[in-house]
This record gives C-alpha cells, structure tokens and sequence, in this order.
C-alpha cells in the first residue's frame, strides 16, 4: 500500500493548481440552517480552525492560461462535511459554471454529508447530482479529484461523476467509511481496498495523480475536450487508394496475424496527443480494450481500441472490455465529442467467465449503442476482425480499413472446420466468404483504404501516420453530417450493404 501524500488544505490546492493571481471567489456569506448551540460552537471552531466560511471554496481561475470554475473541499472544516449552506454553495457554483460555459474542477475531500444536520443534509446531494447532471448535458466537461479522504454521501454523488476522475495518491476513496465499518462490525475494514492505487486497478478511476501533476492533466485533457487551435498536422489523404486486385487475401490473413504489425498502442502513439483513460468507472479493467482521449491533428476524439494480446495464452476480449466501450460511447455523446473505434480482434473471450459475465448481451448492447450514437463516428479495420468482438465496435458514420484487415463471422481456420470438419481449407474459406477489403468495397462497407506499400510491421511509423491522417480525415468528413441526418444515413448503409443498387 502507498504512502498517503500530505493533506493539502483547499487554499494550497488552488494555489497549487490555478495560474498565480487569477482565481476568483464566487462565494458569498453562507446561510446556515437553524443553529443548536452544539452545533452554533462547533461551526465557529471550524471556522477558526481552518480559516474557511464553510467546508467548500468555489470560484473560478485560470489553468496554464485556460478558465475553469472550480469546487474544492476544505477538510479542516468539520472534515469537509457538507451540509445545507454546503449544497446551495455548490449548487450555485456548478449552475454559474454552466451559464460561462465553463468547464468545471471538483476536488472532494470530505466525509460526507453533515451529521449534525441529519436527513436535510443527506438529501442536499440530490440537488448536486442533477446540477452535475445539468452541466454534462450542456456538453460542459466535468474533471474530478478525488483528495485523501473523499467516502459517504460526497463519494456517492459528485465525487464519482467525472467524465474524467483521478486521484491523490495513498487517498482514502470508498463509500464507507473505516471508522464506521468497525463501529458496525467490530472488526477492521481490509487495509489496501479503498485506496487511490487499488480503484485504479479496479478500473474505477483513470489516473492517480499528484497535486502539481494536476495541473498538466487538466489542460492536456481540456486541450483534446475544448480545442483552441485548428491546426492539423497531418496531410490530407487524397480519396479512397484502390486496392491491389491481385492481393490474395490468405495472404492479408497472414500478414495480419504477423506480431510486429502495429496495434492500436502503436497507432495512438501517432496522434498528436493522447490521454488514456481506465476501466468502466464500475470496478472492471479489461486489457483487451484502450480507452483514451486523443486528438489527431485538430480533430480531437474519444477513441476505442481493441489490442492484440501480445500472448497466444492471454484472455481476448470479454465482456468487460464491451462495458469500457460502453463508457467511451457515453463520453463521446457527453461531451459532444466524435468516436473512434479501432477494430483488431481474434474474437471474443469463450469461457464461462464470459458467459456468465453477459458476453452476448453486452456484443448486443454495444451495437445499440453504436448505431444509435448521436456523435459522428469513425470506425477503423487495423487488422484481424473476427466474429461478434469484431461487429460490436463497427457501426460508424465512415468506416477505414487497413488493406490487409479483414472481417469474418469467424476466424478461416473456424469456418473450414464446420464446413469441411478440417481447417486446412482455411484459405479457401477465406476467398469464398469474401472477408477481404476488395469484397468490403464493393460491399459498400469501407469509405477509405490505407494502403499498406510494404507491410505494415516493417515500416510501422510511416503506416502509423498514415492511417492516423485517414482518421483525421475521415472525423472530419463525418462532422459534417446534419445531426438531423445522421441516424438515418447509418440505417441505410447498413440496410443497404451488398446492394449495388442502392
């Protein structure tokens, strides 16, 4: 288990994070509810105590020049308790940063709601919840820190609602709180579960984060969310390159399988940035799928990848990784933001675990999703695309494929075995099945082929920034598609796949 980091009060973490100078208070006296004497003592302590009016500072400053309205705990005042005057502070804050069109800053550190104000207290995260709700819906980001400690009630709203959460190291994050655990129960909460380290191995937040680290963080991620500068640094790909008729596409097989060809790590490392992000938020962290914000020359994305497992042993793809997507997709319709999917699969994880994991729904669900989606989408065959892991990431506005992926109901190998109880005519399947680019084509499935030239795994730089300029591109081609129209367009092409008079 990690040392814990230093408590930081709120002051320090502003003085910490925003540009010297530029933070602006939005707070104004707050209006306590009716006092018992206790309670009257108590809040004067706090005051004295910490230096803070109430347990949160809102207000708004300027990050490595950029402005965002910020909420931060101050723990020292009756441990960062939220109470009545709390909530509306809060409330307000989060309702003014969404009029400016800001994005918002939350840095919890709090033990939840206020026990000397009981059930109205408790029921104030209510209020928070949907003035969260509110401001993602306005397509406003949403950036969380979770401080040391952050449980209870504020853990349970506003502390778990980030488009983006990370966290201080070694910080107590959990609902329950240890104390209460063993009040309760009489014995110790497990040491090592409800710390920053094991959620993000958990998948329930994307990154663990110093205080000075945040800084960077937040404008890397509001640079890909909230681009200021249109400049591409790619070349624009002139038209859809023909494919070579004479490419057998065994041979695409073979060399899609070949180990040194670039995955979707490789491809990423193309864009102009990156921001990897973790896990469904739901407590499950499947290698089998990369999430990530990333812009690719000035236009920016929220990016599904499938990787290859880098072992034959290793686990494909299980339902997990679908419920990731899933994640992805919300952020992209949140967030106002295009999708890219990045297709390169084996297949999907068969096992029980799977099975009893939801693995045929969540394919279902993840499809749904897709051909629904609101924001423009870009679909991408890097390489190997067989059967259901294949199809749940493929509905998109514009489809790229590498020209030697290829897309199958199941791998050769699989299809010759039940249709010839032998999978030594997995090349014939192959050619019969029509899986290759040429045939998806002229299937009215693929808008632009990245040619390959030589393989892909000997110059994987060069293939890299090809197929990241296609994806620029191509993200851009499907923005300009009406919102009116584009559900509509997705039916079509997809009732229509295969009908060359369509």
């Amino acid at each position: 288990m990690s040392t814990k980091t230093a408590r930081i009060g709120a002051a320090e973490l502003l003085d910490t994070v925003l540009d010297q100078g530029s933070f602006e208070s939005w707070d104004t006296t707050p209006q306590q509810p009716p006092l018992s004497e206790s309670y009257a003592t108590d809040l004067e302590a706090a005051r004295m105590k910490s230096g803070a009016d109430e347990s949160v500072l809102t207000g708004k400053g300027l990050i490595q020049g950029r402005p965002v309205a910020i909420i931060v705990s101050e723990f020292s005042f009756l441990a960062g308790s939220i109470g009545q005057a709390a909530v509306k502070r809060i409330v307000a804050a989060i309702t003014k940063a969404t009029a400016q069109g800001l994005p918002l800053l939350a840095g919890p550190a709090s033990g939840g709601t206020r026990m000397q104000e009981g059930t109205l207290a408790f029921l104030g995260m209510i209020a928070i919840t949907d003035a969260v709700r509110r401001h993602k819906e306005a397509g406003l980001p949403y950036l969380v820190y979770l401080r040391h400690p952050t449980t209870g009630g504020v853990m349970a709203s506003w502390g778990s609602l980030g488009h983006i959460t990370v966290a201080e190291p070694g910080a107590l994050l959990g609902f329950l709180g240890p104390r209460v655990y063993e009040a309760l129960y009489g014995q110790k909460f497990p040491d090592g579960v409800q710390v920053s380290e094991n959620l993000f191995r958990k998948g329930l937040i994307d990154a663990v984060v110093t205080p000075q680290e945040l800084a960077d963080l937040v404008v890397r991620a509001l640079g890909i969310l909230q681009p200021t500068e249109q400049s591409s640094s790619f070349p624009a790909p002139t038209g859809l390159p023909a494919v070579h008729p004479d490419t057998d596409v065994w041979e695409s097989v073979e060399i899609s399988r070949h180990p040194r060809r670039p995955d979707t790590r490789m491809i990423l490392a193309s864009a102009d940035d990156v921001l990897p992000l973790n896990g469904t938020g739901q407590g499950e962290n499947d290698p089998g799928l990369i999430l990530a914000l990333a812009r690719f020359g000035d236009q920016s994305a929220v990016v599904l990848g499938q990787q290859r497992p880098r072992h034959p042993d290793t686990v494909s793809m299980g339902p997990a990784s679908l419920r990731e997507a899933r994640r992805g997709m919300q952020l992209a319709e949140e967030l106002g933001l295009p999708l890219v999917t990045i297709i390169d699969t084996t297949g999907a994880e068969l096992s029980v675990e799977a099975e009893e994991g939801g693995l045929a729904g969540e394919i279902a669900r993840s499809l749904s999703d897709l051909i629904g989606l609101r924001s423009p989408s870009v679909s991408v065959l890097l390489g190997q695309g067989t059967g259901g892991a294949a199809l749940a990431l493929l509905p998109a506005d514009r489809t790229i494929a590498a020209q030697h992926s290829w897309l199958s109901p199941l791998p050769p190998e699989g299809a010759s075995a039940i249709m010839h109880r032998s999978v030594e005519f997995a090349p014939q399947m192959a050619r019969s099945q029509r899986i290759g680019v040429d045939s998806l084509c002229q299937f009215g499935l693929i808008d632009h082929v990245v040619q390959e030239f030589e393989e892909a795994a000997a110059h994987p730089r060069a293939f890299g920034q090809r197929l990241s300029a296609a994806i620029a591109a191509e993200i851009s081609l499907a923005r300009v598609i009406t919102e009116s129209d584009r559900l509509d367009r997705r039916r079509r092409k997809f009732q229509n796949l295969g009908n060359v008079d369509a």
